[in-house]
This record gives C-alpha cells, sequence and structure tokens, in this order.
C-alpha cells in the first residue's frame, strides 16, 4: 500500500495532487447544474460537491470554489435571482457534460456551446436539461461560507422533481439509479456507470445479522 503524508501531498505538483485528493472520496455524484441571469443567459456547469442535507424540508447542498478574481457564473446567477437546477447525468451525454467546465464567457451558454438543450417546466424561472432523466429545481434557502479554504456552500430547497416512472418504486419512494442511468465521477475526469448491488432492510441493533448473541 502506498503512503502519503499532508507533506507529501503538499510536495506533489499541483495537477497530480488535484487528481489524488479529487479520488480519494470515490464515486461522486455527476450533474448538472443550470441557471440563468437577471438579462436571461443561461449557465450549465458540471459539478460533484452535491449532497443531500435533509428531506423535511428537502434541502440540497453544493459547494462553490473560492471566487479569487474569477467569475463564478452559476453563483452570479443564483444569487441574482434565486432559482437553479440540478440535473442528472447520463452515458449518452457525458462528454458534452464535462465540458461545461471549460472557461466559457458570460453570454456563451454552456447549452449551446456543448450542445444540451434547454428544458422550462411548470413555469420554473431556471433551464434544465432535456436530456436529463431526473430532475430537481431548487430556490436558494442559504449558503455557508467555509472559512478554511474560502470555499462557500450554497443550499437549495427542492421545489420540483421530476423522476422517470420506471425508475421510481412508487411504494417505497426509492429511485433504481441504475435503471435511470446515472452516472457517476471518479476524480475530476473519470465518469462511471452505476450497477445496484443488494436492497437491504433498515439497520436496527435487534437486526444485526453479525451479532453473536
Amino acid at each position: 500500500m502506498i503512503y502519503f503524508s499532508n507533506n507529501d501531498l503538499l510536495k506533489e505538483n499541483r495537477i497530480k495532487r488535484l487528481n489524488l485528493v479529487n479520488s480519494i472520496t470515490g464515486i461522486k455524484p455527476a450533474n448538472l447544474i443550470g441557471s440563468i441571469s437577471s438579462k436571461n443567459e443561461t449557465n450549465l456547469a458540471i459539478f460533484s460537491s452535491i449532497v443531500h442535507l435533509g428531506s423535511n424540508p428537502a434541502l440540497i447542498g453544493f459547494i462553490i470554489r473560492p471566487m479569487n478574481n474569477i467569475r463564478r457564473h452559476t453563483y452570479e446567477n443564483i444569487k441574482e435571482n434565486g432559482f437553479f437546477t440540478i440535473n442528472h447525468i447520463h452515458p449518452s451525454f457525458t462528454q458534452n457534460a464535462h465540458f461545461t467546465s471549460a472557461k466559457f464567457k458570460k453570454k456563451e451558454s454552456e447549452f449551446s456551446t456543448c450542445n444540451l438543450e434547454e428544458e422550462y417546466l411548470k413555469g420554473f424561472k431556471a433551464p434544465f436539461v432535456k436530456e436529463s432523466r431526473l430532475k430537481i429545481g431548487l430556490t436558494l434557502a442559504d449558503e455557508v461560507p467555509i472559512k478554511s479554504n474560502g470555499c462557500v456552500m450554497i443550499i437549495g430547497k427542492v421545489i420540483h422533481l421530476f423522476v422517470e416512472d420506471n425508475c421510481l418504486d412508487k411504494q417505497t419512494g426509492m429511485i433504481n439509479l441504475e435503471k435511470n442511468k446515472t452516472v457517476g465521477i471518479g476524480g475530476l475526469n473519470a465518469y462511471y456507470s452505476v450497477s445496484k448491488i443488494a436492497d437491504y432492510e433498515y439497520a436496527r441493533v435487534e437486526n444485526n445479522p453479525f451479532s453473536n448473541e
């Protein structure tokens, strides 16, 4: 097993360190965040930092990197109008999704530059990705600065949720991500398909299969 201390990581060149540290948490969710400015300029950006924060109310968070004099169009748009969408990525458009991370100009919409289609549903003010099989519309609920590195966690409240019929268990509410063809990200630029391994019952001490009692 190869060992890295904190000092070892700091000594690595920037790209190798980025790839290594971004890989150590395993496969992360791959999503496209859609937003729109007050001038109706749309933006689409890939994020792998999206996390569930609660179900009542339904809250989802994601991380915006430090500004460092770099314009963050997603952040600017959300701050301007308070709406954004989260859209799952599928094998048929992983390359399109990946290239939304390029530094396009504010007036250049990643929908058009990366050959993806805008979709507006239920009168929601932010664009969804038409190609996505699972789409979420959210309003800005909170933002939390992270003092350690200058990042910001954006927290959104779920207003709309669109799921394909054959991917949802209507009794349990569980979404089958394998049927949905959901894609994950390893590191910065490796994409993985999702395969379901098993379903287990709710974990309780009394039904622990490993108990010796």
